[in-house]
């Protein structure tokens, strides 16, 4: 079957709502407990907790960053071909669009939530800028080099200094911190909540770790971009036979890399391999079997529930921020410290679910999400259609 133009949209969609099922599987452990600072290894002890925790690990934790990195790219070069196409300047409506997106991620990180991924999003954004011109080959190639090689590079450096340093380990969690954390979150007053926010927020947005970001994102950009320009996404039946053997390559390497820390017993180093290396394999793996079941009547049906949580993406995960730092926090229900892993994920199933059926609700009377509407807007400084 030939997928077409609405096809292929629909195709991104999906993969944009299971990637939001996805962070917020991920981000509900930071919501709800300071992971910045413990170890989760020894941290939740019953069975269920513990379960939940390594399945979350191994499926979905530095998985759905980079698919939702890819699906950012694409989108870009696919407003840009579409701009360039009605002979429109791009340049004022890009840097329009990603400085109103670093403002939505400003307010976000400072405000609501530490893990915001929406300022990265818009600075390396703006870094796409100067590549959006190569071809789709070029920015694939340079995307996967940019990736692979300095992942490679930390991982054998992190593997050298376990060896030669194994006290390092020792130092990357912080029980004091951990305590603070809970008192603030769980009893703290604004201030001191915004105070712990920020430091949280600089703790993984700091310099070094922005170096690390810089090749661990925004490479996806570019490969999501030079998939956009090759057009993956509308060749699906034609490109049928490699995708199902790259599904099976990318998902079964990023499996084993991801099972590395139990294989090995642990250690700073694998864990390292196991996001920076296994995760994005997977990312990968789940965009193409996406895009081979949104390619068949069939796949399309089973997954069409995830296309209006994609279409309202950015209102979506925000809104789960809001939810869960009101449920958690002192300013809200302050349950902080207070659930399980098996509980929080539960809890993630059935507040997606509402989104579900928020979305699916929305996206039939209107031509936006709420949050995507007020970005559009911005973006060519004029007020959007907002019912259909």
């Amino acid at each position: 079957m030939n997928t077409s133009k609405t096809n292929r949209i629909i195709s991104l969609d999906m993969m944009r709502g299971f990637s939001i099922f996805g962070i917020f599987l991920v981000n509900m452990l930071s919501f709800h407990s300071p992971m910045l600072y413990l170890n989760p290894a020894t941290w939740w002890e019953a069975p269920f907790d513990r379960g939940s925790y390594v399945l979350i690990d191994i499926f979905a934790q530095g998985s759905f960053y980079p698919l939702f990195s890819l699906l950012f790219g694409y989108g870009l070069v696919l407003l840009y071909e579409r701009t360039a196409g009605r002979g429109n300047a791009f340049a004022p409506i890009a840097f329009r669009r990603l400085g109103v997106l670093l403002v939505f991620g400003m307010i976000h990180a400072f405000f609501i939530w530490h893990g915001d991924i929406l300022i990265n999003y818009a600075v390396f954004g703006f870094l796409l800028l100067l590549f959006i011109r190569g071809s789709g080959v070029g920015m694939t190639i340079t995307g996967g080099l940019m990736w692979f090689i300095p992942q490679l590079i930390f991982s054998l450096l992190l593997l050298i200094s376990a060896f030669l340093m194994p006290e390092l380990e020792s130092t990357i969690y912080q029980v004091e911190k951990v305590k603070h954390s809970i008192e603030v979150y769980q009893g703290g007053s604004l201030a001191e909540i915004f105070s712990q926010r920020w430091n949280d927020w600089y703790m993984v947005n700091n310099f070094g770790n922005g170096i690390i970001m810089l090749f661990s994102i925004f490479p996806f950009f570019l490969i999501g971009g030079g998939a956009a320009k090759l057009r993956w996404m509308e060749r699906v039946a034609e490109l049928r036979r490699p995708l199902m053997i790259s599904f099976f390559l990318f998902f079964l390497l990023g499996l084993f890399l991801k099972l590395c820390p139990y294989i090995f017993q642990g250690g700073l180093a694998f864990e390292y391999i196991q996001d920076s290396l296994g995760g994005p394999l997977l990312a990968v793996s789940y965009a193409i079997v996406i895009a081979l079941a949104a390619d068949t009547i069939r796949g399309r049906k089973l997954l069409s529930f995830l296309a209006p949580v994609g279409q309202m993406s950015l209102s979506n995960y925000l809104l789960q921020s809001v939810i869960s730092t009101t449920i958690f926090y002192s300013y809200g229900f302050g349950l902080y410290n207070q659930i399980s892993v098996f509980s929080g994920s539960l809890l993630v199933c059935v507040i997606f679910a509402l989104q579900v059926i928020f979305s699916s609700y929305w996206m039939k009377t209107h031509q936006f999400g709420p949050m995507e509407w007020v970005w559009r807007s911005a973006t060519y400084k004029k007020w959007q259609r907002w019912k259909k």
